[in-house]
């Protein structure tokens, strides 16, 4: 396959995660309102912020003049950062008052199946686009897929929390797993407010020995070799 070939596969895969999660966080924003559900109205939000992630990078894709592109992806990245900062301050708002006046929850099997799908399917895309932008040199397709990776974090928080409210029926699970997000949240927005973005001089591996592009490569391991 040439450069652009790949370049075309990140792009698909890029719309995928898009739509995906689009539909994702119609569903858990829906089936939230529906149960009372801060968790899953928190992970509906991140879902939308993650559709203007990968818009984001679709955009920057497109731009063929790279000073240009670098200049889009800041002011991006930048508002994005807020966003996910709103979010976090709604979400302590939200739990705090939800465990002040205790209130109830009701069950959500919708939502945990939501999640329990979102588990399977975030992984294995979030693979397929490391590969690509090892294959493709696409660094910034490379750090959007970490992002998804990263965000498996508040699956796997909200999924534990509404399984275990399902299971055991405890009221407070499901504000105290919403908190579990803000920490990500935070430092998501920090470093999207001030723009800590830059692929000056990297190179995307595919590797195990580098968590198949999870962790940076060192000169001395695999980009010779592999990319």
């Amino acid at each position: 396959m040439t450069m652009q070939s790949y370049r075309r596969l990140g792009v698909v895969l890029l719309a995928v995660t898009l739509a995906y999660n689009f539909a994702e966080g119609a569903v858990a924003i829906a089936s939230g309102m529906a149960a009372g559900s801060i968790v899953l109205l928190g992970f509906g939000g991140d879902s939308y912020l993650e559709v203007l992630a990968a818009g984001a990078v679709l955009w920057r894709m497109s731009y063929q003049d790279e000073e240009a592109g670098k200049l889009a992806e800041q002011r991006v990245i930048r508002l994005i950062g807020v966003t996910f900062l709103v979010l976090a301050v709604a979400i302590v708002v939200q739990a705090s008052y939800a465990l002040a006046s205790q209130d109830s929850v009701e069950e959500s099997r919708l939502g945990l199946l939501l999640l329990a799908l979102s588990l399977v399917l975030m992984p294995i895309l979030s693979l397929g686009k490391l590969w690509v932008a090892a294959k493709g040199r696409l660094p910034v397709l490379a750090a959007e897929a970490k992002e998804t990776v990263a965000c498996s974090y508040l699956t796997i928080t909200a999924f534990v929390g509404v399984a275990a409210f399902t299971l055991f029926g405890a009221w407070w699970l499901d504000p105290i797993a919403a908190l579990l997000m803000v920490p990500w949240l935070i430092k998501e927005g920090l470093e999207g407010v001030r723009a800590e973005v830059c692929f000056e001089g990297i190179t995307p591996c595919f590797c195990g020995s580098c968590l198949f592009g999870l962790r940076r490569c060192r000169p001395t391991c695999c980009v010779p070799a592999c990319c």
